[in-house]
């Protein structure tokens, strides 16, 4: 089979290069095996190999023997691994030794603390829409936060394909299939998530719950939802999730990495107003909140403010993946006087840039008024001025209008 080449891909290799082991971290589907396995030199393959798996839990540091890099897939199945790697990066002192892959952080999370200096965390997500091969990546991310005007020719992606992608989400193992084949299969994941995955950490929740719980999350996708909010959502036809237990469930939603909240922007304003800092909530890929309330193509064009959210979320998703190259975070900006900017992008090196995100291009205007009073309110000596502003749309040109303010076709935007 074909590799299918990931933005990753660059940041694991000079990580390995850095480093003693690298741990790659991310929903389950998303293809980190398939990309350690193009770099790596041997294997052990927890969740497939009973064999390994039983020596791993017998003698873990027999299975740390092979050629390096040697792959751990899934070694959270067996969290003893931790130490033993960590003890072998410190005798060997060398770069490259190990790739571990997991897709749930173990319960005790403690003893991985102690791989500071020895290990690296590489978080993967599904497949971007530059990686899916729908953007042309015309207009780099990372040159935008260099302060590079947005130029692109006409991108249409039409609103019925726009549904089409978002629903089928970016997950590789749906590379290929038909719209129809890749429905069934997210909502097939999303039944293992609710049933299995989220048990893992040994405390059985009811698989029914879960479902509502995460049917509440998915109409709630792309919003600062409290707790309380999703918990009373949740009632349909029988009683709703208590509060504390909708909080136990997302907290294991999120340890499995099928929700992955976007923070609060920690900026400085020169203005005394009060920022809201409730994470906004997103789903690992657009197409799991999909299969959570079971919609098709169809339905979502019948919905356009669902859809909207969803691009909104299905655009946060790729931002994360082109942020993470440029070594930088996405976070939300949030007033409680009612200003709200959907993306904000902050370099490790304090640089700064912020998008809206608008389903049509008639809403361009918009978004340039939300991103130009987000200027004026930052502290820019605190701050500095922003490396750009931008609206990403789902179709059109690439520009850079009179008042600086970039407009920006999800088809053409890439890393």
């Amino acid at each position: 089979m074909t590799y299918h080449p990931r933005i990753v891909d660059r940041e694991l290799s000079e990580r390995l290069q850095a480093t003693g082991a690298v741990v790659i971290e991310g929903p389950r589907a998303c293809g980190k095996t398939t990309t350690a396995r193009q770099i790596a030199a041997s294997e052990a393959r927890l969740d497939v190999d009973e064999v390994a798996r039983r020596l791993a839990s017998l003698e873990p540091a027999r299975v740390l023997i092979g050629d390096a890099p040697r792959l751990i897939d899934e070694w959270q199945l067996e969290p003893a691994i931790w130490n033993h790697v960590r003890r072998a990066v410190d005798d060997r002192r060398l770069p490259g030794q190990f790739i571990l892959t997991g897709s749930a952080v173990p319960t005790d999370d403690a003893t991985r603390h102690t791989g500071a200096g020895r290990l690296t965390r590489l978080r993967m997500r599904p497949l971007s829409t530059y990686e899916l091969g729908r953007s042309s990546g015309a207009v780099s991310l990372s040159g935008l936060m260099d302060s590079a005007r947005a130029e692109a020719g006409r991108s249409v992606i039409p609103l019925h394909d726009l549904a089409e992608l978002i629903c089928v989400g970016g997950w590789p193992v749906n590379l290929g299939r038909t719209t129809e084949h890749a429905l069934r299969a997210n909502r097939d994941h999303l039944d293992e998530v609710r049933r299995l995955d989220i048990a893992k950490d040994g405390k059985r929740r009811d698989p029914v719950r879960v479902g509502m719980l995460l049917r509440s999350l998915a109409r709630n996708v792309a919003t600062p939802a409290a707790i309380a909010t999703l918990a009373s959502d949740t009632g349909e036809g029988v009683s709703a999730i208590k509060e504390h237990t909708a909080a136990d469930y997302v907290r294991a939603l999120e340890r499995i990495m099928i929700v992955e909240n976007q923070a609060a922007w920690p900026t400085h304003l020169r203005s005394r107003s009060v920022l809201r800092n409730k994470p906004v909530r997103h789903l690992a890929d657009p197409s799991l909140a999909v299969a959570a309330v079971r919609a098709t193509p169809a339905l979502l064009l019948r919905d356009l403010d669902f859809l909207g959210l969803l691009f909104e979320s299905m655009v946060v998703r790729d931002l994360r993946a082109y942020a993470q190259a440029a070594d930088a975070e996405v976070f939300h900006y949030r007033e409680k006087g009612g200003l709200e900017v959907d993306a904000i992008i902050q370099g490790n090196d304090g640089r700064w840039a912020a998008f809206e995100v608008k389903l049509g291009e008639r809403r361009v205007d918009e978004g340039a008024r939300n991103l130009l009073r987000l200027a004026e309110r930052v502290d820019e000596r605190r701050m500095g001025k922003p490396a750009a502003l931008g609206v990403i749309v789902s179709r059109g040109y690439a520009y850079t209008r009179q008042d600086g303010v970039h407009v920006v076709p999800v088809g053409v935007l890439g890393p």
